[in-house]
């Protein structure tokens, strides 16, 4: 392998790994960003779970004008819901068929997980350019 190869595939691994922190970013920016749209017009109801798993959960409330809501993208931070489950959900007033969470949760619970991926992220990437680098270097001992 060639130092020019070498370094070309060396820049693509940094810039996937650019990328992916660019997408962990992104994903604790538009959580935060949900939470203020619900915080600036919050309004509260009793849901009821109608399916749950570990990454998404479907929840009904009314809402004050006697209106069945049910956000099309389901809660935002669903975990720990199970199916039949009565839980109080905070609610974007002006927009309730898409921003919902439950009482007690907010775009925190969204860093652990987005740092991870990147983490893990640039783990794969600098594994990833030592094994080119090794491979770059014995190519040329030979």
């Amino acid at each position: 392998m060639t130092r020019t190869v070498q370094r070309r595939i060396q820049i693509a691994l940094a810039v996937l790994g650019v990328l992916v922190a660019l997408i962990g970013t992104v994903i604790i920016a538009g959580a935060y960003r949900n939470d203020a749209k619900i915080n600036a017009n919050k309004a509260t109801a009793v849901a009821d779970v109608i399916s749950a798993d570990r990454l998404h959960a479907a929840v009904n409330f009314v809402t004050p004008d006697g209106v069945l809501r049910n956000p099309k993208l389901g809660l935002l931070y669903p975990t720990n819901l199970s199916t039949g489950q009565r839980i109080l959900v905070d609610y974007d007033a002006t927009d309730p068929d898409n921003l919902a969470r439950p009482v007690g949760r907010d775009a925190s619970l969204s860093v652990v997980p987005a740092l991870s991926v990147i983490a893990a992220g640039w783990a794969l990437v600098i594994v990833l350019m030592l094994g080119v680098a090794e491979t770059g270097r014995r190519s040329r001992r030979d």
